[in-house]
């Protein structure tokens, strides 16, 4: 099993596209997983607007959540392909244990923490009086399937570092086909609204982390979770939150913007511009999908050859991840300015949501193709274990840009509301050329260095 997942055999690009599609597959199917909840709140009878904000006013504490199931997952699962390169399994194995312990030791402890302090955190992150009833009702219930998603979430990373893309694929398509399944029947038929979808989208993440734990204790894992592999080893913790670093902040940035949007929305327009990034979040998780699913399908491909001393497969693989993202965004760029509005449509259908919405739909996603050399580069650092350079460019374009032009740009040129918007765009444009600027003048070079030595290396 281990040789039919050898990445440093075959094409490059067949590898990362093998993983890539099922994974990008995956990601679709996740991503209804989520939007699905969006959809049908967002057109609930008489109350849809204030519905769905409430519903965006969780994200934050979603992405929180997210943000710690990656700084596990993502630091561990790109060391297990390393490992694996190299050939040493037991490795890969005390990795994957100590990531799983990790989980849940933090899935355990936010759950309580969130439970505690969820009404201040609500209203600090842009809710009113109105729309707090709705958030407090979804997240009540979320928080109960804590650990249930970020096992699912998180250790299905590791189902794909083992070259397993379709059974990662099962993991999500298990957890979402429930989870649309059981929205309409605990929404409609038992007529329980936000609270139903949440209900639904517990049971459907227990379905998802029992399938990972199945798989992951069988023999048909090339490496098995373990009990014995589950004891913390400090140097393993160190290097897997290391590394997972870029991730977390990845994702506890975007809870930061997120919250920094909301509050700064709700000052200068009310609830009706809260709803309507809740709306633009959502469409950007559709567009970025794709990009996501190639650059985690290139990561343990990346990896292993890197692990196996494959320089020249590696900067192969760089080449064709950058290409593809760089095309799809551009493509998918074009699509969404023609028809903004079919985009809104997907998750409300209130005319004034809709009228205020375009423009500022086309406000945030202007010059979206740059974003993508965010991700190509930051998967680039992330699957070779750069992780200074990965946490870094997370910080840089999160923190020291888009937080601070949402704080600023709504007071400049009385922008309002508008100047919430472009503070997305500014960043990916400078951002993203400075993260891929940036590893295509290190790891490029690195590369050609380490395969030259290699080449001019006596064999024995």
């Amino acid at each position: 099993m281990n040789d039919k997942n050898d990445f440093a055999k075959g094409s490059v690009a067949k590898n990362i596209l093998n993983l890539a599609l099922p994974m990008t597959l995956a990601q679709l199917i996740n991503l209804l997983y989520n939007i699905v909840d969006r959809i049908y709140i967002g057109h609930l009878p008489n109350a849809s607007t204030l519905a769905l904000t409430g519903l965006g006013l969780t994200f934050p504490v979603i992405t929180i959540l997210t943000a710690f199931t990656n700084l596990f997952s993502t630091g561990g699962a790109p060391l297990c392909s390393i490992a694996r390169g190299e050939g040493d399994l037991k490795r890969a194995e005390r990795i994957m244990g100590n990531s799983f312990t990790l989980l849940v030791a933090a899935g355990a402890v936010l759950m309580v923490v969130f439970f505690f302090i969820k009404k201040p955190l609500l209203y600090l992150f842009g809710a009113s009086d109105s729309t707090f009833p709705y958030a407090d009702d979804y997240l009540t219930v979320y928080l109960c399937g804590t650990l249930f998603v970020m096992i699912g979430l998180g250790m299905n990373s590791f189902i794909n570092a083992q070259g397993f893309a379709r059974i990662g694929m099962g993991t999500v398509l298990l957890g979402a086909v429930a989870n649309i399944i059981l929205d309409p029947i605990f929404i409609f038929v038992f007529q329980m609204g936000v609270r139903g979808a949440a209900i639904a989208t517990v049971i459907s993440q227990f379905l998802s982390a029992a399938w990972v734990m199945r798989f992951l204790t069988s023999k048909k894992a090339i490496f098995r979770l373990k009990k014995s592999s589950m004891r913390l080893d400090i140097s393993l913790t160190k290097r897997i939150t290391g590394l997972g670093l870029s991730g977390f902040i990845m994702a506890i940035t975007n809870g930061l913007v997120q919250i920094v949007c909301n509050a700064t929305l709700q000052l200068y327009g009310g609830d009706l511009y809260v709803g309507i990034m809740t709306v633009i979040n959502s469409v950007r998780e559709v567009l970025s999908m794709p990009v996501t699913g190639i650059t985690n399908g290139a990561q343990p491909v990346l990896g292993y050859n890197y692990g196996a001393r494959q320089y020249a497969r590696v900067r192969q693989g760089i080449k064709f991840t950058s290409i593809v993202c760089i095309v799809y965004t551009t493509v998918a760029w074009f699509i969404l300015m023609m028809v903004p509005a079919g985009f809104i449509h997907m998750f409300n259908s209130e005319p004034s949501l809709i009228e205020a919405g375009v423009p500022a739909l086309n406000l945030y996603f202007f010059g979206f193709f740059m974003m993508s050399l965010q991700f190509a580069g930051q998967s680039v650092f992330v699957a070779l274990g750069k992780s200074k350079f990965a946490v870094f460019f997370s910080l840089f374009r999160k923190v020291i840009i888009v937080v601070p032009l949402t704080l600023l740009l709504p007071r400049l040129f009385n922008l309002g509301v508008n100047g919430v918007y472009l503070a997305e765009p500014i960043s990916n444009f400078i951002g993203g050329a400075a993260c891929f600027i940036t590893m295509m003048c290190t790891v490029w070079p690195m590369l050609k260095r380490e395969e030259h030595a290699l080449e001019n290396t006596p064999r024995t």
